[in-house]
């Protein structure tokens, strides 16, 4: 006889029936080329192996967090899919959950990313695809300049006068760094150029950690109008020690704001990017009348500065992320490609840089807010200062459990199942001894294993996560006490009671979290090999999968 959660489970499938679209049917409507969002609702590690070109990553195990950020209108058509496997549960919880939230047009992709293989689609590897892929073809298209580590250590030995700049997150230059290399991330380059590099003989060489980065902004400082000769570093930071060169550790080297004389400069040259490669602006009334419909009409607003100058003051509603983080990853930002984007500033030159690259990577719709922060009348009203506000989930009631209760449980017998939802590296670290470790998004590999539960405590990083995870679990073990722990694994740290290391239980493998290799400063060289062997691909797969649209720099003669 089926037990009662196979009957629920039955009964769920049934339920979902027309719910479900082909790899055809979402085929056709990705060609359509209208307003709809893809999402991954398996976890990260698991996307990074292989996806559909045009998805986010929104792992079912934290979708509360994530979607109302990656998909802010909830009438916009949406495909979700997880691998298709028999017993792969996740598109299922997460279209139920989902509507829960209040999305009204959402599909489950049948068959997940097995049937999409086998309709012979294209699936593309990693992250950040769309930027990465669109670097090797413009760098073979518009033959961006370019030198390897040897060439550059060579011009550096003839004397000639050389700047480096790292146009890199500040967490990725303190990891590791090129030897008097100038942190200026992604947009900072243009807008400080002139402070950086002032004599226009001065060769300016832009670095990140492979090549993606240092293309796309070598491209836009010629397109820019720098006066100076610039280059990128074939390979970057990955390249630069695999030449044998060595790299600088923890240094923290960020320049200053701009000069009067560099602002002044960046703002003229800003100007005529816009009206060379058709730069569209919308003004403040335009901007309250968007804020009304976005409802119907998606938008996405986006501050483009420095994370610390959005802390200071930013407006209410508006998104933290940085131009060249916005360009680089814009599918974590933003899954409905074909809303309209607001991109803010403060004058109006980094919002127009990153404007200039979004267009390019198939994102139409994207606008500057005129006069910026300070111009456009819009600051008058008031700017909100602190970091950017995350969704707060609002979980069913649970039991919640002490940490000083759940030890004394501990020691009772039968013990209760403790069990983390959180990072896999974190419970690496430590977590509460005897605890399990499993994704929120597999908690029914761990009823098969413990059926007969009677007690379930959930704790993971942070006690929302648990909440979330625990009212799934009163689900699932549905004649069981269920609890979640107050404060997650942290309060269990903080009382001082013991800890225990590595993954002794586990109900499914670590494919949480995505490694970066370029993130790595001891990454083997192979790996590396095989990286930029990876990069040189995707340009192809792109163009082959028929969906995305490259749209080369080409300025209005």
């Amino acid at each position: 006889m089926d037990t009662i959660n196979e009957k629920k489970s039955k009964e769920s499938k049934e339920s979902l029936l027309d719910h479900y679209c082909t790899p055809a049917e979402a085929m056709e409507l990705f060609k359509k080329g209208g307003l709809f969002a893809v999402l991954d609702v398996r976890e990260q590690e698991e996307f990074s192996r292989g996806h559909l070109l045009l998805s986010s990553s929104a792992p079912y195990s934290r979708l509360e967090f994530i979607v109302p950020v990656l998909v802010p209108s909830k009438t916009v058509p949406m495909v979700i899919f997880d691998s298709g496997e028999k017993d792969d549960p996740r598109a299922e919880k997460a279209i139920r959950l989902l509507g829960k939230m209040g999305y009204t047009q959402v599909k489950i992709l049948k068959g997940g990313l097995a049937a999409w293989q086998n309709a012979d689609y294209v699936v593309v590897e990693g992250s950040s695809c769309m930027a990465k892929g669109y670097a090797e073809i413009l760098e073979q298209e518009k033959d961006v300049p370019g030198y390897t580590p040897a060439e550059i250590d060579e011009q550096v030995a003839q004397g000639r006068d050389v700047a480096f700049v790292d146009i890199r997150v500040p967490e990725e230059f303190t990891s590791m760094s090129l030897p008097e290399g100038i942190n200026a991330p992604g947009c900072e380059s243009a807008y400080r150029l002139h402070d950086i590099a002032p004599n226009p003989d001065t060769l300016v060489v832009l670095n990140c950690a492979a090549r993606t980065r240092s293309i796309l902004f070598t491209q836009m400082l010629i397109d820019f109008g720098a006066p100076n000769p610039i280059a990128s570093l074939k390979g970057g930071t990955m390249n630069w020690r695999k030449s044998g060169f060595e790299l600088e550790h923890g240094i923290r080297k960020r320049i200053a704001p701009p000069s009067a004389e560099a602002l002044c400069l960046a703002k003229e040259r800003a100007g005529k990017m816009a009206d060379a490669f058709g730069i569209e602006f919308i003004d403040a009334d335009t901007f309250r009348k968007w804020q009304e419909e976005a409802e119907d009409n998606p938008l996405y607003i986006f501050d483009v500065r420095q994370p610390e100058e959005y802390e200071a003051g930013h407006l209410e509603g508006s998104r933290s992320a940085p131009g060249g983080q916005l360009t680089q990853r814009s599918d974590e930002y933003a899954s409905v490609r074909k809303a309209r984007f607001v991109l803010i500033d403060d004058t109006e030159v980094r919002a127009i840089i990153t404007a200039y690259w979004l267009k390019q990577i198939d994102i139409p719709n994207v606008y500057v807010l005129k006069g910026g922060l300070g111009g456009s009348g819009l600051g008058r009203e008031g700017l909100v200062s602190g970091p950017e506000p995350k969704p707060i989930p609002t979980p069913a009631f649970i039991n919640s459990i002490t940490p000083e209760n759940l030890s004394e449980m501990l020691s009772g017998m039968p013990p209760p199942l403790v069990m983390n939802v959180g990072y896999s590296d974190k419970h690496r670290q430590g977590h509460i001894p005897g605890s399990a470790w499993v994704p929120r998004g597999w908690l029914e590999l761990a009823y098969k294993a413990n059926p007969d539960a009677g007690v379930v405590v959930l704790t993971a990083d942070c006690e929302a996560h648990a909440k979330l995870a625990a009212a799934d679990a009163q689900e699932i073990w549905n004649k069981a006490e269920v609890f979640f722990l107050e404060g997650g694994t942290n309060a269990w740290k903080n009382a001082h009671l013991p800890m225990e290391k590595d993954m002794p239980v586990s109900f499914t493998a670590e494919d949480d979290i995505w490694y970066l290799i370029y993130m790595e400063p001891d990454a083997p060289l192979s790996a590396m090999e095989g990286f930029f062997d990876w990069k040189h691909e995707l340009g192809d797969q792109i163009i082959s999968d028929g969906t995305f649209n490259f749209r080369l720099p080409k300025a209005k003669k």
